[in-house]
């Protein structure tokens, strides 16, 4: 049977999608050329105006699929590692932030997506970020683990301080320096918001 047009629409889109993906991770954002990547994806300028409106909409289809690839390799590695809650609320962002290491992610989520896309708590994919975030939260609160502290705050906070931390070392002309440093300086900062827990006798 012949694809349906919703499958081709769809193929057109992916194959856009991996070109692009490609051209901004090997020139970034500004050098990119439309017309290399289209004819690198076997198709028009026409077909990229069509499903992404521009040059940008194409850019943050991408950016939505890397960082949201980002985040669930983060959760898979907090999932491999296991232990309770609190330890896998904790691997989870420093997974996010050790990823700032990564070529591909460094120049398209990191340093161009925020100069091109504007401030990244406002993307679809850090939003689902949030809501995980707020469900391990929530999770851990009902056990006693955290201090009384409104879970969307911290969930907030949380994200953000794991994001900021990626954004430095990603900016960062000495990354591999500067990754022990925000790594340690997350997890202390996350953990201020468990309970104190009573001396052992």
């Amino acid at each position: 049977m012949p694809p349906t047009r919703a499958q081709k629409m769809e193929e057109t889109r992916a194959r856009l999608i991996a070109a692009a993906r490609r051209a901004f991770a090997e020139t970034g954002y500004a050098a990119a050329s439309m017309d290399d990547l289209t004819a690198a994806a076997g198709l028009t300028r026409g077909a990229l105006y069509h499903n992404f409106g521009d040059k940008r909409g194409l850019f943050a289809a991408v950016v939505e699929q890397v960082d949201g690839e980002m985040a669930a390799a983060a959760a898979a590695e907090a999932e491999r590692r296991g232990g309770g809650g609190w330890e896998r609320l904790l691997a989870e962002g420093r997974a996010y932030v050790e990823a700032a290491m990564d070529p591909e992610i460094r120049r398209i989520v990191l340093l161009d997506g925020p100069a091109v896309l504007g401030d990244p708590s406002r993307w679809p994919s850090q939003n689902q970020c949030l809501a995980a975030t707020m469900a391990r939260l929530e999770t851990l609160a009902a056990e006693g683990a955290l201090k009384p502290v409104a879970i969307e705050a911290a969930a907030r906070l949380l994200n953000g301080a794991a994001l900021d931390a990626a954004l430095w070392v990603a900016a960062s002309e000495t990354p591999e320096a500067v990754m022990a440093d925000a790594v340690a300086a997350f997890e202390a900062l996350a953990s201020g918001v468990l309970a104190d827990r009573p001396a052992a006798d």
